[in-house]
């Protein structure tokens, strides 16, 4: 099984750039999709983004589509989320997640695998 563990949050300006990392242990991450998500207080759970283990194929919530970008080091077993032209909505706390599989599934689906998560915040 895997285990996750998110780091890289912190407190931004709306415009900044701000990257997460999920360092993935228990197994190599070549072989497992991997997602982030992010929930604000009161907020239901949005998923951000989701990277397959194998075709390298991507997904993005349109709310982060153009500014956000998921890639992994393979040699570090990390997945990074790069955040760019931050908002103040995009403020939460991002997890990231495993579905147990190669692929991504719905974001609605059952995750297997989850960090604790890292706070960001985006204020002026």
């Amino acid at each position: 099984q895997l285990q996750l563990e998110e780091s890289g949050g912190g407190l931004v300006q709306p415009g900044d750039s701000l990257r997460l990392s999920c360092e993935v242990s228990g197994n190599s991450l070549d072989y497992y999709a991997i997602a982030w998500f992010r929930q604000a207080p009161g907020k239901k759970r949005e998923g951000v983004s989701c990277r397959d283990a194998l075709n390298g194929r991507t997904i993005y919530a349109d709310s982060v589509k153009g500014r956000f970008t998921i890639s992994r080091d393979s040699n570090k077993n990390i997945m990074y989320l790069q955040m760019t032209s931050l908002k103040p909505e995009d403020a939460a706390v991002y997890f990231c997640a495993a579905p147990g599989s190669h692929y991504c599934v719905p974001f609605s689906y059952r995750f297997e695998y989850w960090g604790q998560g890292t706070q960001v915040n985006v204020s002026s």
